[in-house]
This record gives C-alpha cells, structure tokens and sequence, in this order.
C-alpha cells in the first residue's frame, strides 16, 4: 500500500481540528467524532488545548483509504505556535490548507501559502464552514487565485475551467478537448494546480469527496534504499526522550544504531502514534512517522542517514521576556527545566547571564508566554512569570562594503576577502563565491562558506542578529603548509565583523502584520490609534455595523494594543497578529544608545586581524587592515608595490620551513630502503610546494581539525641550556618552569599539545594524565617510555589529524615520520617557543589579548 504523510494547516478558528476529526471519522478510524467546544476532540489531547480550544503542539494520526495509508500532522494555527507549524514542512508529501468561508483569505493564510511554496509541497484546499452566512462559491475560488495562486482550481468544475489555471493543463485540453486524469494528477503533483474543495466539516458535508482526492491526487513518499530519515519535533513522556521524524529511505529498526554529527546512539524503541495512544513497532519504513527513544543528540530539522537536514526555519520570535522566578528555585535548577522546553521548542532560544544571573527567552507574544508558564508549573511544579519583554531587532546595511579577515598567528595563516551587499527584504543571510579556483583551491572555498552559515553574526549597532545580508566570497589565500581548517574560520568571523565596522549600518524592528474587527461607530478612535503608533493600514471595510482594518505596524507599539481595543469596544473588537518582517526602526539613534552596546568591546565578534610580524603574532586593529593585508581590495585591480615587497618577505620567510619539509622527505626515503616501505601514502604527508596542498586537501580520507604536539618532556629539558642548568639542581623545579612555559605556548598556539614524562621505572605506576589549564600532561605508566608512548599516540591520531613531534632523539624522530607525523628538533621547537614568548610579552605590554 502506497504511504503518504499530510500535514493540516490554517489560520486559527478555520476549523482545521474539526476537518481532521472529519476525515478520520469519515475514513473509519474513529466511532463518534469530537469536538473543540466540547473539549473532546481526538488530536487536542493536552489539558491545556483543551481548555483553550486551539493546538498547541503538532500531533499525529492515521488512517486508511483504498490504496493509500495517510499519516495526517495536525499542527498549531494560532500565530504564537507558528514554529511548530512550519517545523513540520520538512517532512511532508503533500498538505491540506483550511480556509473560513467567512473570514476568508486571512494574512496568517497568506504567509502558510508562502512557506508550502517555499518547500514546493503540493497543497489541497479545503473551504470550510460553508453552511454558515458567507460569500459564494465563485467568489471565494477568485479571493484564492488572487491572494494565492491562480492554479486554485475545484477539481468537479468543467475541464475548461480547470485548464486555465496552468499553461500546460490548457495546451493538453486545446489538443484534445479534455484532461486526461494522469496529466491532471501530474500537474497537482508538482504544484502546478491545487484543488479547492468547498464544505462544512462540522456537518460532514464535502469530506467524502475531499478523502478520494486525497486519495487520487496525493503523491506517496518516495522510497529509496538507503536508510534516510529527518526529525521534526523532540517530546518528552515523563522523562522519555522521543524523537519524531519520518523514514524516508531503507528501514529503522529498534536497537539500530543512529550515527550523526557528534553522536552514535542506539534506537532503544519506535512508537507510532495516533491521538494520544500508541503501538510499539519494530521497524519503520518509508512514509512511516514515527517516534525513536534512545537518542539523546537529535534536533528539529536534522537529517539523518542519506536524509539532508530540512529549510533553515524563516518564522522567529519578536520578543526576549526575563523569567521570574518563585523565592526558593535555584536558578541553575530553572535553567536545565528550559533547556530541556527548548529542545521541544528551539524558537525559546533560552540565555542564561550568570554576571547578571538573569534568564531570559525568546517568545512570539502574551499567549505562548502563558502556555510555557503552564508547562513549567505543570512539569516542573513551580510558577514563572514574564516581564513585557523587549523587542528583538534584525541590523542590516544600506550600501554594499569589503570585509577583510587576517589570520596568521606563528604557523598559521589565513586570509579572506567578503563582498556585504543588502540582500532582499526576508532573504535571510545568504552566501555564495565568485573567487576563481586558481586563486584559491575549492576546498577552501566551500570550508569558508561553511564557516559563514555556521554562525549568526551580530551586527555592530546593538549586537543584534544581521538579516538580509548577501555575502560573497570575492578572494583568499592559503599557505601551502601552515593553513589549517580553523584559520579560515578565525578569517572569516573577522572579515564578516570588519565589512560591517566599515558599512553604513541599518537598525530594523519587527513588524505585525494586523487584521481589527470592531463596531462601526468606533473606526475613528482606532485610526487616530494607528496613526499615533506609527502604523500603516487599508482604508477600512465596512459590512452592516462592523468594519474591518487591515495593516501593519511596529511590534513595539502595537503588541498591548489588544487590550485597548477590548477596552473601548467593551469586548467587541478583536484583533489577529502576525509577523510581517522587519523593517528599518523609526528612532535608531536613541534605540542604539540606549542600548549601551560597544563593539569593539565585544571580544567574542572582533573585526581585528591577526598578522606575523618577526616571528609572531600581532593585533592590527580593523581600521588599519587594508594597510597589512597581502591581497589586493576587490575594489582595486593591481597590488601596490609595497604590497608585492610584503609578499617576497614572506615567501623568503617561509623558506626554512620548506626545507625542513625536503629533509623530512629525503629522511623518510632512508628509513624505507632501511626497513621497508611505510604503510601510509606519503604523498599525502610530505608532499612539498603545490603538491603539498593536493595531498592534504584532496585525498581521503583526509587528516583534519587542530594540528596536535607531542612534546617528549624529559628530553626537550636536557635539550634546552636553561632548562638543563635547572635540571642540574632541581628537576622537579625544571620541570615545572617548562610545564608552565608548555601551557604559556600552548594558548598562544590555540591548538592541542601533549606533553610527556617517563615514569616507566616507577613499581606499580599505572600511569596518569594531567590536565594544566588547556595542557595536557602525561605520565606514563610501569614499564612504558616516553617513545613508547608517543609513537602509540602518533600512530593512531595520525589517521585523522596532522601531528607534530617535538624531541632530539634523532632515533625516535626517524620512527615517527613513518606514521605520518612530522618532526620538530628541539632546537627549533625552542625557536618556536621563545619566538611566542616573546610575542606573549609585546601583546601585555600593549594591553592587547591574546
């Protein structure tokens, strides 16, 4: 039998819970239909929907027709829920939008239809509440092919009618005078044409003519044979993690093990659910939705198996409210029972200050605030409650501007060259390239588009979030054997931050977008109301004594509006919401000082660049880049001269290094006509020049992350005068000062370092690891050297990561570069040592950090 899964969406009081409650009734998975007044409905199983009459989280529900097995997700349609909602498009074949017949197409429809088109899902309309007083049947179809899509079609109109609504339906019916039902179904399928059905779901009427289109027109899931699947909502049941999702390759099996970024966990039970019940099953396939325990690490959105992870979510809270909590809850108590709302709901986005001890989070209006202080009282047993909240602002820029990051640290390099251009109203921040890959390898390239999606970057005005911001990469430049994966990321944020130091900053507000009703004689006192917020609205619509006003308005004016309306209209007015974007905010000089925000104080998201300068690394601030950097502006076609001199340095500069490399080869060659040939390709390790680069970014697998030391502790002390004068007296004393010396050039080099002692001699020593702030210091155990120890460690990071090996024992240097490592002597690791020293000393004496 053929699977499909069918979410329901509309705006709230459409009757979506009623129409689901139909077609399950209707297709015989329910005796008695429920309903939302009565608070019996089958989905709206929580105390709290029920109580409330509108849907708070997204459910399931199956049910069978001929041929087709359905799994219907009801989800919320108030405004406040609108992230669950969208949530859910990452795992649907085709959807059923509910529109009132007597409201008609309302905004909150309007911005539903967008996002099913956005994820190009094939949509079946259905117009309820058709027994009540409302416009007729044609005038209805016409408000949908206007607000919506000409293809809204009724699929029992005459053929002709239908073949309008799509230039390829229309050629097939001139052909042949009618439509064939492949080319129609077709045509449905890929979004070309979306069937309107018209009736009362209260009443049952059109229902079952809706379930055999469904069941005609809604394409199944595809099924394929890896296994694939995709997470659209986390739940808890007491303290039972479950994770929904939706196989859409191969098979999932309970005690299957789930492998994704970060995690390898096994699937301890699948649950599929109905309602509120559920029935264990041992395995799932494609079109299955069901609920996995056992995986502690999945989010909404996540992909999994050959499954792409699902659409960056477009539908954001507007407001950050401060929690206040009861005397006797231990704030870091209250934090873990958000985190773990959060992971239900990821819009919360919860942040806890700990200078401030203040937790706050993300909501999208009054309603939610009082559900989540629902669930915490329900859950957890204590009561919350929310300040107003303040407002969430977006920045973006007016002009296009360069954005350049240096980042060159002692053997490290990187450098990158970012186009900001403003990007469309609601585009989001997007990326893309235009650098050749003669200019720089595409692995670079996608790595630093990586790097640019994997953060939100803050704007410098008050630190919000940036948003329809378009970003090109325009040039870079890597080293041929100092450039590591982390130096473009380090390259990128800088670039990023500086382009927006340098651009013509815009502050944007959220806006609602709003629909009042409210009697005729008191449409005066709420356009003086609008004009004073600052609002735009249509002119009103009238219909006996009451009248309408569409519009938009800033979130900061209009969010408490609700009561005002109330109160003059003595109940009689009402007002619908949603978000409508952001637009640029109407006093941002007075928002961002009020805001108090510095963003060169903002350690976290510096514009600075880091350049080398004899032998180390320094600061130049974002100001003074351009003078530093070794590309030419992507304003500017030709280097300066000065600039060419920069790069001779540098390249002399890099000679020894490249040297060393060669001897690491030649010696390589002796220890393989000594002993044979090494197991590992070592074209992939040693490779110099050009060649270098291949191996290192081409091959796979390929050694990635931070670059590891091994320090052979005991042998660098003797190798080292001052070190050895020390040792002469006290070695403890000596091994102390280049302990704390190991853990001074480790922060500086940011990347992991090892060092190791022998304690091979000492009886019944199992051996220890230390751990010196970021330093970690090993011992090593009975009977184990120090070699020993470290040609273990080097043979099997040296199958993921690149590894440095730091001693004077020429033996031990040798064994080491058959397992891929590369050899640092001790007289040139001391140069390394001093040379950051001595940069150490520089930064401090200037202030700066590190």
């Amino acid at each position: 039998m053929r699977k499909t899964v069918i979410g329901i969406l509309a705006h709230v009081d459409a009757g979506k819970t009623t129409l689901s409650e139909a077609m399950l009734y209707t297709a015989g998975e329910l005796r008695a239909m429920g309903r939302v007044d009565h608070g019996d409905a089958f989905l709206d199983n929580f105390a709290l929907e029920r109580e409330r009459g509108i849907t708070i989280f997204s459910k399931e529900a199956v049910f069978s027709l001929p041929g087709l097995e359905v799994t219907l997700l009801d989800t919320p349609g108030h405004v406040d829920f609108s992230p669950e909602m969208e949530r859910t498009l990452d795992v649907l074949d085709a959807a059923i939008l509910v529109i009132s017949a007597t409201a008609g197409v309302q905004s909150h429809t309007e911005t539903v239809w967008r996002l099913l088109r956005r994820h190009g899902i094939p949509t079946f309309l259905f117009v309820n509440k058709c027994d009540l007083p409302a416009p007729s049947r044609a005038e209805l179809l016409e408000e949908c092919r206007k607000k919506l899509d000409p293809g809204c079609a009724d699929l029992s109109a005459p053929d002709e009618e239908i073949a309008v609504g799509d230039e390829r339906l229309l050629e097939k019916y001139l052909e042949r005078g009618s439509l064939p039902e492949e080319s129609l179904r077709k045509a449905v399928r890929e979004g070309r044409i979306f069937p309107v059905r018209f009736g009362a779901a209260l009443r049952l009427l059109g229902v079952e003519e809706f379930l055999k289109e469904l069941e005609k027109f809604a394409p199944a899931t595809p099924e394929r044979e890896a296994f694939a699947a995709r997470v659209f909502k986390i739940s808890y049941e007491n303290d039972l993690r479950l994770t929904h999702l939706k196989v859409t390759g191969g098979v999932l099996r309970v005690r299957d093990v789930i492998k994704g970024r970060g995690f390898e966990e096994k699937i301890t039970q699948l649950r599929r659910y109905s309602g509120a019940k559920f029935r264990t099953v041992e395995e799932a396939r494609p079109g299955d939705v069901v609920a996995a325990a056992g995986l502690s690490r999945t989010t909404p959105g996540l992909g999994l198996g050959a499954e792409d992870d699902g659409e960056e979510a477009t539908l954001e809270p507007v407001l950050a409210c401060r929690v206040g909590l009861p005397a006797g809850i231990d704030p870091h108590d209250a934090v873990r029972d958000f985190r773990r709302l959060e992971e239900e709901e990821p819009a919360l986005r919860v942040e806890w200050n700990e200078r401030l001890r203040e937790l706050r989070v993300h909501l999208m209006g009054k309603v939610q605030q009082e559900v989540v202080a629902r669930l915490v009282s329900d859950r957890f047993g204590y009561a919350v409650t929310f300040d107003r909240g303040s407002i969430l602002y977006r920045e973006t820029i007016r002009k296009p501007a360069e954005g350049v990051g240096h980042f060159e640290p002692l053997r490290h390099y990187a450098e990158v060259h970012l186009l900001l251009e403003p990007g469309a109203r609601g585009s989001g921040f997007t990326v893309s390239t235009a650098c050749r890959e003669d200019d720089l390898d595409g692995n670079w390239q996608r790595l630093i588009l990586t790097h640019l999606l994997e953060k939100t970057h803050l704007g410098v005005l008050t630190g919000a979030p940036v948003t329809d911001l378009h970003v090109t990469l325009m040039s870079g430049r890597a080293h041929l054997k100092h450039t590591e994966g982390g130096d473009f990321r380090e390259a990128v944020y800088r670039a990023v931050r500086q382009g927006l130091m340098k651009a013509e900053s815009i502050l944007l507000e959220p806006w609602y977008a709003y629909r009042i009703e409210l009697p005729q004689d008191k449409v005066g006192r709420l356009l003086s109301d609008l004009e004073r917020m600052g609002a735009e609205f249509d002119p009103p619509e009238t219909e006996g004594e009451e009248a309408s006003v569409t519009g938009r308005a800033p979130v900061e004016t209009m969010r408490d509006y609700g009561e005002t309306l109330a109160a003059y209209t003595r109940g009689r007015g009402r007002m619908t919401v949603e978000t409508a974007g952001f637009f640029p905010a109407r006093d941002q000089e007075k928002i961002v000082r009020e805001s108090g925000y510095s963003p060169e104080a903002d350690v976290a998201n510096t514009p600075d660049s880091v350049f080398c300068s004899h032998g180390a690394g320094v600061v130049v601030k974002w100001s003074e880049v351009e003078k530093y950097m070794h590309l030419p502006s992507i304003f500017r076609k030709e280097k300066k001269p000065e600039e060419q001199a920069k790069e001779v340095v540098r390249a002399f500069s890099a000679a020894r290094y490249v040297a060393a490399l060669k001897q690491d080869e030649e010696l390589l060659r002796i220890f393989e006509r000594t002993y044979g040939p090494v197991k590992r390709d070592r074209e992939k390790v040693m490779r110099p020049a050009e060649t270098a680069r291949e191996a290192a970014f081409r091959a796979s697998p390929v050694p990635g992350g931070p670059t590891w030391l091994l320090v052979d502790g005991y042998n660098i002390i003797f190798a080292w005068d001052e070190l050895a004068a020390l040792a002469k007296e006290n070695l403890e004393h000596a091994r102390s000062v280049f302990i704390d010396r190991m853990r001074n050039f480790q922060g500086f080099l940011s990347s992991p370092v090892i060092v190791v002692f022998d304690a091979y001699k000492v009886k019944g020593n199992p051996g220890s690891v230390e751990r010196c702030g970021d330093l970690a210091v090993v011992y090593t155990k009975e009977a184990e050297t120090a070699d020993m120890y470290i040609e273990k460690v080097t043979r099997e990071l040296g199958k993921r990561h690149k590894v440095r090996v730091a001693t004077s024992d020429g033996l031990e240097q040798i064994i080491i570069l058959s397992h891929g490592a590369m050899r640092l002597p001790a007289s040139e690791f001391h140069d390394e040592v001093t040379a950051a020293e001595e940069a150490i000393r520089e930064l401090i004496k200037k202030g700066e950090t590190i």
